[in-house]
């Protein structure tokens, strides 16, 4: 009788412990939550292996976020087309993401009156100038971000590109005049330079035809250097800009390092890496429930000088020592 009862007892404490164990078990079974990130951009859809896509990849892996796991990403691009972007905007809202990166400018100016989705906006040039935002402090509205600081570095940047060619006194300046906040990145460039003793040779264009006319324009009177400003237009028609300053060895500085990778000879801008690692700080922050008006617009700290040797050689230019010694990366 004895070992009856205690049998008994020893199988209601077994089922007991099962129990209490089977809710865990269902909690430890439960797929983790798949967060939808949509990415916005004015030229071409975002891939992986670029060098912004590899970069805010990483940004989020370390956040512990990872494509495919627990992470999707929509992608739009509106291949330089900016009267697309609204339509993209309508897209990624029915797509239900739960946070839009935009890449520039035009994509934050069409996601902000389209949506109330949170928006992280990386590389606007100028965020309370544009009136994407009230106030780097206080944002407002569901729209934060990281700026490239672009009116800051004007200055900066033509320095570099004296630095390269002494005899620099008159600089060109390439632009999208169809884009709004590029043009108002063009006079704070035009302002640097005048600020700096040069004059300056405007340069617009607002189509790839248009890029003929400008180069026409330089042959006609060949400027000392060139300031190339980056946005969708200009970033897709860049290897002509590149074979046109080889061609008439021209010294030609852009804002990004990617372009210098590409084939261009100098850049001066933020830090790819922390300007993507800061983003993907704000996006997990919003993910996890803090709202966009409440996180500052933040602006890079750390800047890259980048040279390609092989493109001043090209030039026939001798890079000055004192402008290696400040490199943070020489291309060969």
């Amino acid at each position: 009788m004895q070992t009856v009862t205690t049998t008994r007892r020893a199988l209601l404490t077994l089922l007991g412990g099962a129990v209490v164990a089977w809710p865990c078990a269902v909690r430890a079974q439960t797929p983790a939550k798949v967060y939808r990130i949509g990415l916005l951009n004015a030229a071409d859809g975002v891939p992986d292996t670029s060098p912004n896509g590899a970069a805010l990849i990483r940004g989020l892996a370390r956040r512990g976020y990872a494509l495919g796991r627990n992470l999707v990403f929509e992608r739009r691009g509106a291949e330089g087309h900016l009267d697309r972007l609204p339509r993209l905007v309508d897209e990624l809202v029915a797509s239900q993401v739960d946070v839009i990166v935009t890449f520039g400018d035009p994509p934050a100016l069409a996601a902000k009156p389209g949506t109330s989705i949170p928006v992280v906006v990386v590389n606007a040039g100028d965020p309370v100038g544009t009136g994407l935002v009230e106030s780097l402090a206080r944002p407002g509205g569901h729209l934060t971000g990281i700026s490239d600081m672009s009116a800051e570095l004007a200055s900066k940047r033509l320095e570099f590109l004296q630095q390269m060619a002494p005899s620099l006194r008159r600089v060109a300046i390439l632009w999208n005049d169809r884009n709004p906040s590029m043009t108002l990145r063009y006079r704070v460039f035009a302002a640097g330079a005048q600020a700096l003793g040069l004059s300056v040779q405007p340069l617009d264009v607002r189509e790839p035809d248009d890029f003929d006319r400008a180069f026409a324009a330089m042959q006609r009177d060949m400027p000392d250097a060139l300031l190339m400003v980056t946005d969708a237009l200009t970033l897709r028609n860049r290897k002509r800009v590149f074979e046109f300053a080889v061609a008439h060895r021209l010294p030609a500085i852009y804002e990004f390092d990617s372009l210098v990778r590409d084939g261009g000879l100098m850049s001066y801008g933020p830090d790819l890496d922390e300007s993507f690692d800061r983003v993907a700080a704000l996006v997990d922050r919003i993910l996890k429930g803090a709202k966009p008006a409440d996180l500052p617009f933040e602006q890079p700290t750390r800047f890259r000088l980048v040279i390609n040797l092989k493109t001043a050689q090209a030039l026939g230019l001798d890079v000055p020592p004192t402008l290696m010694a400040l490199a943070d990366e020489v291309i060969e």
